[in-house]
């Protein structure tokens, strides 16, 4: 099995401006390049990455086209989009190398997202591309769940744990913008900390991440989950092996063991008779389950029945059905994260496992693998909940120095 990082950055400071980084961040004031994540990514376990854009430029693909040439674990490239502008993203989406393309991005920080066009997304998603971004104020959540329900095959995926106010601890507010994203089948979660948390918090704090971490769990279900560093973002506040570590401890630490089959666990294993999550004796085959077996006769996470010949998960009413039918003939689709501890080791790893069934389920990332290259995990290639390199790690300097206006990297 294969651990993925699935969010992480490259760059040169020579090459690119990057507004969103702080003068106080003299941390990232530096080239971070493949060489320099390489013996991290060894020492902490991680055998490949999701490379992700941080500036909004058509050189920015270019760069990124570059390194994901040069350094072979990168299994997946977010690339950067005008998504703003409809015509320009197509014609650089028609210009830019996407070869190792599974998802687009642009930085977002606070502003409105009124220009979000349901057309231009509808195309990413008949390209197989998801959308990452950050969601921060609950007028952003809104337009995101909006697109979500009206363009249901776009996979999307929320970066940072969507920006936990773990400086102030005041949770209520995120809490409802968590179940509201949530609520859409077709949106992820990365488990990361983002630029502007790291600027908000003092220090970096274990203590602080886990009840967030409890409640995207609870709320998503590991499956649609995704661990990542936010390398080299993360080092305002810690170092890559202590970021990955301590997500993943409190990953663990909210019920998620081997093989997902913890009894807080919100998707259960599988394989054997244990308890349904949503209440029903045998997994997966309670009418109210969301996360019901697949294989035949069960319940459509939808809500539909289906019948004698329409089987659940291929009824007209099931909001998955189209992309269940599309994915699973697709055997290069990533599937469901698995989670497994190492024996001796202190961190819980989420390790993956090649599959077919994807697009609907977990695997919102839309990271496909080469035949050459170690499986993707869903749920972790998309954004990040344990092993996602993100941005942030709750690094607070006063709130007022503007970060505000940081898009969340």
């Amino acid at each position: 099995m294969s651990v993925i990082d699935t969010h992480h950055h490259f760059w040169r400071t020579a090459l690119q401006e990057q507004p969103w980084r702080d003068p106080a961040h003299t941390e990232l004031a530096a080239d971070f390049e493949p060489a320099d994540l390489a013996p991290l990514m060894a020492a902490a376990g991680v055998d490949a990455t999701v490379l992700v854009e941080s500036v909004d430029t058509p050189e920015e693909n270019d760069r990124l086209a570059a390194y994901a040439e040069a350094f072979p674990q990168t299994v997946g490239v977010v690339g950067w989009l005008p998504l703003a502008d409809p015509a320009a993203a197509r014609a650089e989406l028609a210009r830019a190398d996407r070869s190792r393309w599974c998802g687009v991005r642009c930085l977002v920080a606070r502003e409105p997202l009124d220009w979000l066009a349901p057309g231009l997304m509808a195309t990413l998603a008949e390209a197989g591309l998801a959308w990452d971004v950050v969601p921060v104020t609950d007028a952003q959540v809104e337009a995101i769940v909006a697109l979500a329900r009206d363009v249901p095959d776009l996979r999307i995926v929320a970066d940072h744990l969507a920006r936990p106010p773990l400086e102030t601890g005041d949770l209520d507010g995120w809490l409802a913008r968590i179940a509201a994203l949530a609520s859409c089948p077709n949106i992820a979660l990365k488990l990361s900390i983002g630029v502007d948390l790291l600027t908000a918090w003092p220090r970096w704090d274990p203590a602080a991440i886990a009840p967030a971490v409890a409640h995207a769990v609870a709320a998503f279900g590991p499956e649609r989950l995704m661990l990542a560093s936010n390398w080299p973002v993360v080092t305002v506040r810690a170092d890559y092996g202590t970021a990955l570590r301590d997500l993943g401890a409190a990953v663990a630490a909210a019920g998620v063991d081997e093989v997902g089959s913890g009894p807080r666990c919100a998707v259960a294993r599988r394989s054997a008779g244990t308890a349904c999550p949503a209440g029903s004796h045998e997994v997966g085959s309670g009418p109210r389950c969301a996360v019901a077996r697949r294989s035949a006769g069960t319940a459509c996470p939808a809500g539909s029945q289906g019948s004698r010949d329409r089987p659940p998960l291929t009824h007209p009413s099931c909001a998955r059905a189209a992309r269940r039918r599309r994915a699973s003939a697709d055997s290069r689709c990533v599937t469901a994260v698995r989670v497994r501890r190492r024996a001796g080791a202190r961190a819980t790893r989420f390790a993956v496992t090649a599959g077919r069934v994807c697009q609907c389920r977990g695997s919102v990332a839309g990271v496909r693998r080469r035949s050459s290259q170690a499986p993707v995990s869903a749920a972790m290639a998309a954004a990040a909940i344990v092993v996602a390199a993100t941005p942030a790690s709750t690094a607070a300097v006063p709130a007022a120095r503007g970060a505000t206006a940081s898009p969340a990297v």
